[in-house]
């Protein structure tokens, strides 16, 4: 695809791209450069390969587990071996 700098320096994503990458107005996006490109990666506030840990579910998982910290329903082990044989049980 072909994008046209305009006024001011500025480029049109082509639709195509905004919706394949959700790309509204407003996002960030950070530009790199190797060796003759110009390399464009959608960027949130939170990095991308860790947004996995701030969605929904896994706050919910995360709000579950603290409550069971709490009320004392974890158990310690002392190895790895010790752990594995909890778990099976």
């Amino acid at each position: 695809m072909i994008a046209q700098i305009r006024q001011n320096y500025q480029i049109t994503l082509p639709a195509e791209i905004r919706r394949r990458f959700g790309l509204k107005i407003g996002d960030l996006v950070e530009v790199a450069i190797k060796g003759y490109k110009l390399i464009l990666t959608p960027k949130r506030a939170i990095d991308l390969d860790q947004a996995w840990f701030w969605t929904k579910e896994w706050q919910e998982d995360e709000r579950r587990v603290d409550l069971d910290v709490k009320a004392g329903r974890v158990k310690k082990a002392r190895s790895a071996e010790e752990l594995l044989r909890t778990l099976k049980k």
